[in-house]
C-alpha cells in the first residue's frame, strides 16, 4: 500500500497515526520531497474526477489567482495546476490493493480494514 501526501499536513498525520496503530504496512510518498508523479496524478484524477482530488478547502487554493483557479475545468486542467502546486491536492490519497481512498474518514477506513480493502 502507498499513502500520498504531505507529512505536515495533520491530516495526513492522522491518517498514517491509524495506519500505524492499525498495524497496516505502507510506502509514504511525500509530494513535497518526492515530487509529483504526473501519470499517477492523472490515474487518481481519471478515477475519482478533478472536483475530488482538488482540495479547494485549503490555505493553497485559496492563494491561487482566480484566473488559475477558474481555468480548472477538468481532468487535464487540473492536472497542470496541482503539479504546479501539490499542496492542493487533496491528502491523503491511498493507494490499496483492492481499492483506492482519498481523505482520511476514520469509520470508512476501519470498515475497510475490517473488510480487507486497506491493505
Amino acid at each position: 500500500m502507498k499513502v500520498y501526501g504531505i507529512k505536515n499536513c495533520d491530516t495526513v498525520k492522522k491518517a498514517r497515526k491509524f495506519l500505524e496503530e492499525a498495524g497496516v504496512d505502507y510506502v509514504f510518498h511525500d509530494y513535497k520531497k518526492d515530487d509529483v508523479d504526473a501519470g499517477k496524478l492523472a490515474a487518481f484524477l481519471e478515477e475519482f474526477g478533478w472536483e475530488q482530488i482538488v482540495n479547494r478547502r485549503g490555505t493553497t487554493w485559496r492563494k491561487l489567482d482566480d484566473e488559475i483557479k477558474d481555468s480548472v475545468r477538468d481532468n487535464a486542467s487540473a492536472l497542470e495546476v496541482l503539479q504546479e502546486n501539490p499542496s492542493a491536492i487533496k491528502r491523503p490519497i491511498v493507494e490499496a490493493e483492492g481499492k483506492n481512498f482519498v481523505g482520511f474518514d476514520p469509520v470508512a477506513w476501519e470498515t475497510a480494514l475490517e473488510m480487507g480493502e486497506l491493505k
